[in-house]
């Protein structure tokens, strides 16, 4: 169990790369079902060895339909193998996809010199010892591949340097390599035969067979030994270990415990061979049977939750539109009752003021005053809400000129304010909802500043590499920055109605405007030595994706 909760962990280490047989550490199942096939084919194995010199039946069909399906499946192995070392950009991978390239390639050529089944003594002009010398080689050159994919693991992300930038460049060279490789095997045991030791005579082995295939299984071994030494183990690692078993297996009653050709060793060990291309071929296909199927499951999750954010969508419509009839339904119902209360108040005033004395005059004015600040409520609450409501439009704006408009319109009250506004840069935004981020910033500036004997506002811009920055100053009574996190909040005031007229939602109007543009807002000032107001809205290009960028309500 706790080996189990191990792999588990590994997994989750590995992130993407693990869904990958090449990467992914074995579960308890996956070894158990590995040992079960191990243990199996070492009991047949044993149970057939002593009769491995059995004579059988000259079936020459055995040996194209064995080689066509060791060729299809070697390929296809190669090719699934070159498609992980394409994602993961593994030199370890590289070399094994070549080592099953190269078997394939050399299967062919096996087959083609094979005495008897095409010609008398082969094709490609082949000699009594052509075949199996192509043999030895295949299964020689096989198991050292799997040696150096053993020993380029620990130093896969260091040597991916050196392969091609390109995976597709990379294994070009690879096939190129490989039936260079073959040819030039296939040549020295066709065209260089003489030079070779004789293994073979007629359809039996000759005594130096010993030798050429005790050297062969040696690699085999080593091979096994590196992989089992080489840790931690990849699902990809646990069953090429059980191919080096079935590839051992094939060696021992093909080659050293039969007699020669068409005997019960030849056909099972050949057998075994199949097997042997067969188990990461089998593998690797069932992972992306399973990853197909992930990803169609996940492509129905992702279906069923688009739809769900759809019907969400509806929904939230229907509800701001209920919500939208709703204010506007309670804002008349509020106002009707202020309407009265002020129109009674100034009737009252009007009509019997005399008669109620100084002091009920100014309670009157102090209702007349409360039913119209809370006519003012009202409306910003409208606004503040319709803000939530309505997407930023994308234009350009000319941010001077609309500085501009907006001080014309709010200074009628202020004569004796002095405002500078400096050469402001150009935005892409929705102009009435800046217009109101001016008007309320600029009012802003114009009522705390009201109280000096020179009001000072300076409305200005500068420009950074990913964003424009203006802002708005002033020298009035500024505030304490312990308590700057409250002024965008909504009916959050620093100042007592009586000392600065105003509502609180004015602050909050900007910042949601501004954050709908993608930008920031923020402040500075000290007590009695004014404020500052900033915002920020992204630098802008023409290009669609970045005006996206900018506004991601959009």
């Amino acid at each position: 169990m706790l080996h189990g909760r191990e792999s588990e962990v590994r997994r989750e280490e590995l992130g993407e790369r693990g869904v990958l047989l090449s990467t992914a550490p074995p579960t308890p199942q996956e070894r158990r079902l590995a040992l079960a096939v191990v243990l199996l084919s070492a009991l047949v194995f044993i149970a057939l060895s002593p009769l491995a010199r059995q004579p059988l039946a000259q079936v020459w069909a055995f040996v194209p339909l064995y080689a066509s399906a060791l060729v299809v499946n070697d390929l296809i192995t190669a090719v699934l193998l070159f498609g992980h070392f394409a994602f993961l950009r593994s030199p370890s991978l590289y070399v094994l996809a070549s080592g099953y390239l190269f078997t394939a390639f050399i299967e062919v050529a096996h087959a083609l010199t094979f005495p008897g089944l095409f010609a008398p003594r082969g094709l490609l002009g082949a000699g009594t010892q052509s075949t199996a010398w192509l043999y030895m080689a295949w299964h020689g050159l096989f198991p050292l591949f799997v040696i150096g994919y053993a020993f380029l693991k620990a130093g896969d992300e260091r040597l991916a340097k050196r392969l091609p930038a390109r995976p597709l460049a990379a294994i070009l060279v690879s096939v190129v390599a490989m039936l260079g490789l073959v040819c030039g095997l296939t040549a020295l045991a066709t065209l260089g035969q003489e030079a070779l030791p004789a293994i073979m005579r007629g359809n039996e082995y000759t005594p130096a067979m010993i030798g050429v295939v005790s050297a062969v299984w040696i690699f085999g071994f080593v091979a096994l030994a590196l992989l089992w030494r080489r840790r931690p183990h990849s699902v990809l690692d646990l069953w090429l270990m059980v191919v080096m078993c079935a590839w051992l297996f094939d060696i021992a009653l093909s080659a050293v415990l039969n007699g020669g050709r068409f005997d019960l060793g030849f056909y099972v060990g050949r057998i075994y061979g199949l097997l042997a291309a067969s188990f990461v071929l089998i593998v690797l296909l069932t992972e992306y049977g399973m990853l197909y199927g992930r990803l169609v499951r996940a492509h129905e999750s992702e279906r069923r939750e688009r739809r769900r954010v759809q019907e969400r969508t509806v929904e939230l419509m229907a509800v701001n539109k209920e919500l939208e009839a709703f204010s506007y339904s309670v804002s008349h119902d509020l106002r009707a009752p202020l309407r009265a209360i002020d129109g009674y108040a100034g009737m009252l005033e009007e009509e019997s003021g005399a008669s109620l004395g100084d002091e009920g005059r100014r309670l009157l004015r102090v209702v007349r005053s409360s039913a119209h600040r809370m006519g003012r409520l009202i409306d910003d609450l409208l606004a503040f809400s319709r803000l939530g409501q309505q997407m930023p439009a994308r234009r350009s704006v000319d941010t001077t000129q609309l500085a501009h408009e907006t001080v014309a319109e709010l200074t009628r009250e202020f004569p004796s304010a002095h405002i500078s506004i400096a050469r402001l840069p150009s935005v892409i935004a929705d102009r009435a909802l800046l217009k109101q981020v001016w008007s309320n910033l600029i009012s802003n500036a114009l009522k705390y500043s009201g109280k000096h004997e020179r009001p000072q506002i300076e409305i200005g811009a500068r420009q950074e590499p990913a964003e424009d920055i203006f802002w708005v100053r002033d020298n009035g009574v500024g505030f304490d920055m312990r308590y700057a996190s409250k002024l965008f909040g909504v009916f959050q005031r620093l100042h007592r109605d009586n000392e600065f007229p105003g509502t609180g939602v004015g602050l909050a109007i900007v910042q949601r405007v501004i954050t709908r543009h993608g930008g920031r807002v923020w402040a500075e000032a000290k007590p009695n030595e004014g404020a500052c107001f900033y915002f920020s809205l992204p630098r802008q290009t023409d290009e669609p994706d970045s005006l996206a960028a900018a506004y991601p309500g959009a």
